[in-house]
């Protein structure tokens, strides 16, 4: 296979290698630390969690890098991206020891978001300077390759730290637990990162570089322009709205999915059982992701961009209505999968149209604006289902606008991008 291939030939160099080992290890802590909000807020025995306690978690878990990404460059491109990813590191271990305290004080208010959203708002800067630091450790020619199996490598790390998360909670039933060792991941993350030398992922600086103000006040110019660019490449900003539509409705699936879990299929005795089930649940969405990536990249050679997504769309509001109504767990395992292959088939392949169809000057910019429109949309999601939803999650009105916003969706964009795409 040839992400093997890749994977295996990256490996080889020593200075890949390190950096790789802190991508793993960072998001393999970020896996553990996302049961663990979702552990101490949906089910504990305490709280039944209604559809606005999930929205207020989405919100705090996916604003920060939609809020924070296009400027966390500003600081890439002058401190030592090494340094950065020590320093946040460290940073992310000792916010996460102050959110276990104040879960040990039993306080889900307004303290324990805020220590979830400074936890998460340094998160982002530890994605981007992985990011920023991977041209110093790769070749040029390597480095389609390495942006292709290092996210994908990190996905994989991050479902394994969910599902080591999991585990942890089901086996000694205590959130701190699963908070402590987060903590340790965070900090071996922090001791692999100092392997690298302190200047080996840059930046290097020329000594001409804008001032902080005015390098933020650029970035901010720099979107507007990214999105007048949009209106000129008719098709990469059709690949956005569609991204940002199936972010909206696969929101609103994964909403009703948390509730239907914690509050219609178990009661407030089977907090146990719900949780494990749920994990089930993601980690079937989880496999159809990884199916998507393999799958896509053949698909998009026997069909151009367009057909593909439009197809996706279509299955996406298939399988919603069935087997996703009949609202039994085996159902709902299978059209989980079917889901999150669907949805991970329209990720790749407008990441490849915006690729492909915007001027290489103008990517950045527009690819800033692909992490908010995708974020945003989520959140969106999440608090629309916070005023439609019932608690039980079970809603058949609810559920025939998903199916009505994927088949639209894939209507719409069907007609809207008739000028042929390219193939992947």
């Amino acid at each position: 296979m040839q992400f093997i291939r890749d994977l295996v030939r990256l490996l080889r160099r020593p200075d890949f290698r390190r950096l790789f080992a802190v991508r793993l290890t960072s998001q393999l802590g970020d896996g553990v630390f996302q049961v663990a909000l979702a552990s101490y807020v949906l089910f504990s025995p305490e709280r039944a969690p209604d559809a606005a306690a999930i929205a207020g978690l989405f919100a705090v878990a996916l604003l920060p890098y939609s809020i924070l990404g296009p400027f966390t460059g500003v600081l890439l491109d002058r401190w030592s991206r090494r340094q950065i990813l020590f320093g946040a590191n460290l940073t992310r271990a000792a916010l996460v020891l102050v959110v276990a305290a104040i879960v040990a004080a039993g306080n889900a208010g307004a303290l324990f978001y805020l220590a979830v959203l400074l936890t998460l708002g340094v998160n982002r800067f530890l994605l981007s300077g992985l990011s920023a630091g991977l041209p110093h450790v790769v070749d040029r020619d390597e480095l389609v390759m390495a942006n292709a199996v290092t996210p994908t490598s990190g996905t994989a790390s991050f479902m394994v730290g969910g599902g080591l998360g999991a585990l942890i909670k089901l086996v000694t039933d205590s959130d701190l637990i699963v908070l402590g060792t987060t903590s340790a991941v965070y900090v071996a993350a922090a001791c692999l990162a100092l392997r690298l030398g302190r200047r080996q992922l840059g930046p290097d600086l020329s000594g001409e570089e804008p001032g902080l103000a005015e390098a933020v006040r650029s970035i901010a110019a720099g979107l507007v322009d990214g999105g007048r660019h949009l209106r000129e490449r008719r098709q990469a900003a059709l690949g956005l709205a569609a991204i940002g539509s199936l972010r909206f409705f696969f929101g609103l699936v994964t909403v009703g999915m948390i509730l239907l879990y914690r509050n219609h299929f178990y009661g407030p005795g089977q907090l146990d059982q719900a949780f494990g089930a749920l994990a089930l649940a993601t980690a079937m969405v989880g496999a159809g992701l990884f199916v998507a990536a393999l799958v896509t990249p053949w698909a998009t050679r026997k069909m151009s961009l367009r057909q593909w997504i439009t197809g996706l769309f279509v299955a996406a509001a298939v399988v919603t209505a069935f087997p996703g109504g009949l609202y039994t767990q085996p159902a709902l395992l299978i059209a989980g999968f079917l889901t999150g292959f669907c949805a991970q088939g329209v990720k790749i392949s407008v990441d490849t149209l915006v690729q492909t169809g915007v001027d290489d000057v103008y990517r950045g910019r527009v690819f800033s604006l692909y992490d908010m429109i995708f974020n945003v949309a989520q959140v969106s999601a999440a608090a629309l289902g916070a005023l439609v939803l019932p608690d039980s999650g079970k809603s058949y009105p609810v559920l025939a606008l998903i199916i009505l916003g994927f088949a639209l969706t894939s209507l719409t964009y069907s007609r809207l991008s008739r000028t042929p795409l390219p193939t992947a």
